[in-house]
């Protein structure tokens, strides 16, 4: 039982939605505020346990209503146009969101002719708030003769207020294209696990087509930056902060510091907001507790589910990517251009990201240098397909992009002559695996090119060097923002000692490539010109190390 840190002040972010509590007054001048919190509670819920199955709407539930409602433009319309939830699972956020979208379809918020969305990553996620809105509807004879129930097995779920013609919809990204629709009311539901942006943007632009229309992005914290649901919350702590002036945008940040302890059942209180209410399960949360002290997959899934803490992009990361953050100090290269360098090329097969890394000795360790490559023809997918911002990246020169839809390795060679030319190389590691496209060039141009083949013997010393010197903030990379996604991509095979055996990653459009390059490069030049590796530790049967 870990009751005894349940009385502490737990650390809170500057994001916290303290007006939640605050007992402030929320202005609500048309009286619109008032009538969303009437309409809702005289809802019922098949799981209710108030009298006659009311719809439980708790005080802080009230005060999000009210606060989306109220404050109104002179001419009537809301001042809220989207609604960023960020929710600990248990927190009844689906249920909340359901009946908010019925306020949207049933309720004094409709629209005639109007279009309410239910979307998600896939139909099953997007069935959830579906059968929740449903199970309310059906709680009431009342409301079931007012509307049309559309729940047959694999067809469309729609619910329509046949009256004036609303209707209530659900949709997810792996049911094709959505463009030309014209919501006024978008529940993005879990937008943490939606695999690209095409769904997002085609809604998002479709509510842009309405004079007030309505966004609730409701979502439990995800992985990694790059992806459409870090920019919504980024953004929306921004504002959350005054950062950003946009009263559009209403932050409900429920999430607790990144260095939180995660074992404070304070904190747990306050960033759920449910559990003073009796959910999520307080017993449950100890048991998850519990099972966090032993196993470290469990802490990330209570760390990023319970505690609302973002997390990287991998689920057994190389490092905690605030340790690499560290280290995003300025790489001066015209500075560095006499000093000794060691370059590692990671190249891809003919569609994928390939780079370039360059390292030096400094006085506080290793600075990284990087240049990326990617067939311009398939940088679009990617982005789809990895949520990264490619387009951009190459707009900022960034990476390279290269003609046609296969990578033109002519241009990476034509860079390891030039980076040659303007700084001082003294070795080029390639991985022989893919280097016949460029290796036997650069070595009869006499450049110094040599193999590096991804071998345990090789690689391990690399990878606990390169996990040493991370660690230790002795790594400048200047911040490069794709030379990040791809260490934040990594995910870890360790032997029985924890050493790390391998980079892997979970999803094929992922690119560790940089990540694989850096540790090749900091390897290299951690030896030297004694080639010999500096990782003095490794034992000289280094093969089965690799396995104990």
């Amino acid at each position: 039982m870990m009751t005894s840190r349940a009385r502490t002040q737990p650390q809170l972010p500057d994001t916290f939605p303290h007006w939640i509590y605050d007992g402030s007054e929320i202005p609500d001048p048309f009286g619109h505020g008032d009538r969303a919190v009437r309409f809702l509670r005289a809802l019922r819920h098949p799981k209710s346990t108030l009298p006659n199955k009311a719809f439980q709407l708790d005080p802080w539930q009230e005060r999000v209503v009210r606060r989306i409602y109220g404050p109104r433009h002179d001419d009537g319309t809301r001042v809220v146009k989207t609604v960023v939830l960020l929710l600990p699972r248990g927190n009844r956020k689906t249920s909340l969101a359901a009946a908010i979208g019925l306020l949207h379809t049933i309720g004094p918020e409709r629209v005639p002719q109007g279009e309410a969305i239910f979307a998600a990553a896939d139909r099953k996620q997007a069935g959830i708030a579906f059968k929740e809105a449903l199970g309310i509807i059906r709680s009431d004879k009342r409301l079931v003769a007012a509307t049309g129930i559309y729940d047959a097995h694999n067809s469309a779920k729609k619910i329509a207020y046949h009256k004036e013609g609303v209707a209530l919809e659900v949709i997810s990204s792996d049911a094709g294209t959505q463009h030309g629709r014209t919501p006024a009311f978008v529940l993005a539901d879990e937008i943490h696990i939606w695999p690209n942006r095409l769904l997002w943007e085609a809604l998002t632009t479709g509510l842009d087509k309405t004079d007030n229309p309505l966004l609730v992005v409701a979502t439990t914290a995800g992985r990694g930056q790059e992806n459409v649901a870090w920019e919504v919350v980024e953004d929306a702590r921004k504002v959350a902060r005054g950062e950003v002036d946009d009263a559009s945008i209403l932050p409900i940040l429920f999430e607790a510091p990144r260095d939180a302890d995660w074992q404070d059942e304070g904190l747990w209180h306050r960033v759920n907001p449910g559990l003073r209410h009796g959910y999520p399960s307080l017993d449950g949360f100890r048991r998850h507790a519990r099972r966090a002290a032993r196993s470290v997959g469990e802490r990330q899934s209570l760390r990023q589910l319970k505690l609302n803490i973002w997390l990287d992009a991998a689920t057994d990361p190389f490092v905690d990517m605030d340790v690499y953050d560290a280290g995003a100090k300025p790489v001066d290269i015209d500075a560095l251009a006499e000093e000794p360098c060691w370059l590692a090329v990671d190249l891809s097969s003919t569609t994928d990201l390939s780079v370039i890394v360059a390292c030096w000795r400094t006085a506080d360790g290793y600075a990284l240098a990087a240049w990326f490559f990617c067939p311009e023809e398939n940088i679009s997918q990617r982005e789809d397909a990895s949520g990264a911002s490619y387009a951009q990246w190459v707009e900022e020169g960034l990476i390279e992009a290269t003609d046609g839809n296969t990578i033109d390795y002519r241009r990476i060679e034509a860079k390891l002559v030039e980076l040659c030319e303007i700084l001082n190389v003294r070795e080029i590691a390639f991985d022989p695996h893919m280097a016949r496209q460029v290796q036997p060039q650069i070595l009869e141009m006499g450049l110094p090119a040599v193999d590096m083949r991804q071998i345990p013997s090789l690689m391990m010393p690399a990878y606990l060097e390169t996990e040493r010197a991370l660690l230790a903030e002795e790594v400048r990379h200047g911040g490069n923002p794709v030379l990040r996604h791809c260490f934040g991509n990594v995910a870890v095979k360790r032997n029985d000692s924890g050493h790390v055996v391998k980079f892997t990653k979970s999803q094929r459009w992922l690119s560790i490539d940089g990540a694989v390059a850096a540790a090749m490069a900091i390897s290299r030049c951690a030896a030297g010109e004694s080639n010999v590796s500096s990782y003095e530790d490794a034992p000289d049967d280094i093969e089965s190390w690799a396995m104990a």
